[in-house]
């Protein structure tokens, strides 16, 4: 054996060789695992993308689709927001014409008209002449006097100028029984009214399609009836002159305040209407 073999310490080295192989064949093998399991996800998730990219065109238009009919509608409620600004714009202008023509009209009365014995009043869009019937009647009767058919001409006149105006005629009494004639105040007041609505028909050149009549009798007091200065001022005639949507028979409503005996709709069924 020669001195310079050791047996020994030359199989030891070759053991330390082969597990030294062993561990780097592990090693490789799973460098190699991890290696095959990152390309297995990758794989997989270019997989996926790639379907998210096939799928990304139609989705795409939908959005596109989604988008233009927005638009689309935001284009239309736009126009529809600018007429109807427009219409307002053209209604506040009516309405202004109109408040224009109202407020001529009443001066226009108002200069013409007013006396201690007509009066002129402004309620909520109703313009009314209250003419009382001393000017219009005598006493208990329904025949138009002179004076009372110059009052009614000279209203005619001025409202040849408003086509679009109507004219309710209502007569109104005190509340004092009647004693001649005519069954009650009710037949009284209408009469009285039918009178003014006769004469401004036939001889006043009025259109009969605007005027209406009603008669109220002591049922629409606009004074104290206790007094005679009041019933004076209930025995008259009412002209109200408003637009055709707000043109109603009852011209005046009753003030319970006034007259504690009034009573709002005992006129119902008694009423006399002409259009």
């Amino acid at each position: 054996m020669s001195k310079d073999r050791q047996p020994f310490t030359e199989y030891v080295t070759k053991a330390n060789r082969g597990s030294n192989n062993s561990k780097a064949a592990w090693i490789t093998a799973g460098i190699l695992g991890a290696s095959l399991i990152v390309v297995l996800l990758c794989w997989a998730t270019a997989v996926g993308q790639l379907r998210g990219l096939r799928a990304f065109p139609a989705k795409l238009a939908e959005a596109d689709d989604k988008l233009a009919n927005a638009l689309a509608e935001n284009q239309k409620a736009k126009e529809q927001i600018s007429e109807l600004q427009a219409q307002i714009a053209d209604l506040q202008k009516e309405k202004e014409k109109v408040g224009q023509t109202a407020k001529g009209l009443e001066d226009e009365m108002r200069s013409d008209l007013e006396s201690k014995d007509v009066t002129i009043s402004n309620l909520k869009g109703k313009l009314t002449v209250n003419i009382l019937d001393r000017v219009l009647f005598d006493s208990g009767e329904a025949n138009l006097k002179p004076d009372g058919e110059s009052v009614l001409r000279k209203i005619a006149t001025i409202l040849a100028g408003h086509a679009e105006l109507k004219i309710q005629v209502i007569g109104n009494t005190d509340n004092v029984p009647i004693r001649n004639r005519f069954a009650s105040n009710w037949e009284l007041s209408t009469a009285r009214a039918l009178a003014a609505v006769h004469f401004l028909t036939e001889k006043a050149g009025v259109d009969p399609r605007r005027v209406g009549a009603a008669g109220y009798g002591e049922h629409r007091p606009i004074a104290d009836n206790s007094t005679a200065e009041g019933r004076a001022k209930n025995r008259r005639i009412a002209i109200t002159i408003l637009p055709d949507e707000l043109a109603v028979a009852d011209a005046v409503k009753p003030d319970a305040s006034v007259d504690s005996k009034a009573k709002p709709v005992v006129t119902e069924g008694r009423e006399s209407v002409v259009k």
